[in-house]
């Protein structure tokens, strides 16, 4: 099983190592910039003089001159005593040395190569000091005298002992630096994250009873935007399913109440007292209108239940709907001619479907405008062929129009909208426009409805025969 790791804490560490590695450069630029600050000045300073004893020795002209030189260079060296300064001969003899001067002898060798030009400056330790110099070949004012060599050194133990201190101080600053980045890390990531957990409130808060929190926009941050309108989308759609489940079972339950009631009445009645064989024949052709009706519910509720899980698969063959809607018709004709209702097919066309399915579906439509059409009015089902292939199939009847606030809700579950209807013990249930919507939607097709004008008209729209509408796009 994979371990799982806080966000607050990779962010954390990701936070400390930037710091640390920000921490470790300045760092090592700081005391890269200190060092060499401090060498640049000590090197100036030699610089200086090796000039000044380039200058006293250029002034020597006689062996006078040579024998006063010593004298002139602790005069000019007053107020230095960190400064170590000899002179030697071509031979290597020293002319001039501060006490205790101490120069290696690889500092001194090949000055003559280059006597305008000091040596490059060299470090070594001596006494447990160290030291760093550099010398030049200095040519003197006496004549046929060759070049001396001038060698100065100063000394760094104060400054090394300087670097150590300021180095140990920055690898303080750093440990502490570290841990207070660490700290601000959490600390910035805590607050960072501080929307995630009203998310995580929300989502805890959620119940079947409490789908009405949502999240504030203005209150996310923006990387946050996507997941928070996504989340109070999924609340919506959820809060949404809830309440149609809920009215559903509702709706279930009042409309399973109604036959059994009607079953346990009559049973009671006729178990009352004794009664002739026709009388019990009787009520209990009764019963099996009952027994009709709870079965026609259950199967329509098993159909819808498939629907939903996507298990409704159609066959696909041709289908030509104007015949269907004339056998259709023709079923209906008896109950139109009783209700003084005119029945009329329009157009032809052909789709490529499950044609039991499609035939139940059109069906439920004309049903539901028998249902509803006043006597003396004529029903129009019409055919027509679209320009993109596919084909529509209208039902239209006049009578009473139906709210706009009523027209999204009609392909719901035991939805009507006149509940204070009266039905019959005949009457369906409520399931008819919702399984026509499942079986146009297993076509890939759609449907929709309009009411206005005191028309209602029901259209639905499938794939011509030529292929299904996912075959369409993915020709296109």
């Amino acid at each position: 099983m994979a371990r799982r790791r806080s966000i607050t804490l990779r962010l954390t560490l990701l936070f400390a190592l930037a710091s640390t590695t920000v921490l470790l450069a300045v760092g090592a630029l700081t005391g890269f910039v200190a060092e060499t600050h401090f060498e640049e000045q000590d090197l100036g300073e030699l610089r200086g003089k090796l000039e000044l004893t380039r200058h006293a020795i250029a002034k020597v002209r006689s062996t006078d001159d040579l024998a006063a030189l010593p004298q002139q260079l602790d005069d000019a060296l007053v107020g230095h005593p960190a400064l170590s300064v000899a002179v030697f001969d071509h031979n290597g003899q020293p002319l001039y040395a501060t006490p205790n001067a101490y120069f290696p002898a690889v500092l001194t060798s090949g000055t003559h190569a280059a006597p305008s030009q000091p040596a490059r400056p060299l470090r070594w330790e001596h006494s447990g000091h160290t030291f760093m110099g550099i010398a030049a070949a200095v040519p003197a004012g006496l004549a046929g005298k060759p070049p001396f060599t001038a060698a100065i050194a100063v000394d760094i133990q104060h400054r090394q002992e300087f670097m150590r201190v300021f180095q140990e101080s920055l690898w303080i600053l750093f440990i502490f630096g570290m841990a207070v980045s660490a700290v601000l890390g959490w600390f910035a990531a805590h607050v960072g994250l501080s929307p995630v957990r009203r998310i995580t409130l929300v989502a805890k808060g959620i119940s079947a009873s409490q789908l009405d929190d949502r999240l504030r926009l203005d209150t996310v941050p923006t990387e946050l935007t996507d997941l928070a309108v996504s989340f109070n989308d999924m609340l919506a759609r959820l809060e949404d399913a809830f309440r149609r489940l809920s009215n559903f079972s509702s709706d279930l339950a009042h409309e399973l109440r109604a036959p059994i009631s009607n079953l346990m009445t009559q049973t009671q009645v006729a178990l009352s007292k004794t009664r002739s064989t026709a009388e019990y024949q009787e009520i209990l052709a009764s019963d099996l209108e009952e027994y009709d009706r709870l079965a026609r519910m259950i199967s329509d509720m098993l159909f819808l239940a498939q629907a939903d899980h996507g298990l409704i698969v159609p066959q696909r063959d041709a289908v030509d709907l104007a015949t269907e809607l004339r056998q259709l018709i023709e079923f209906y004709e008896a109950l139109a001619e009783e209700s003084g209702i005119t029945l009329t097919v329009r157009g032809t066309g052909a789709v490529t479907g499950d044609r039991l399915m499609l035939r139940r579906a059109l069906s439920n439509l004309l049903s539901n405008a028998l249902r509803y059409t006043e006597r003396g009015k004529t029903i129009v089902a019409s055919i027509a062929a679209l320009d993109d292939g596919s084909v529509a199939v209208s039902v239209e009847n006049p009578g009473p129009e139906i709210p706009a606030h009523h027209l999204t809700r009609l392909f719901d579950r035991f939805y009507r909208a006149d509940p204070s209807r009266a039905r019959g013990s005949s009457e369906v249930a409520g399931l008819g426009l919702a399984i026509t919507k499942s079986i146009v939607d297993a076509h890939q097709g759609r449907i929709a409805v309009t009411s206005a004008d005191g028309t209602t008209r029901f259209e639905i729209i499938l794939p011509g025969a030529g292929g299904t509408a996912s075959d369409r796009r993915d020709g296109a």
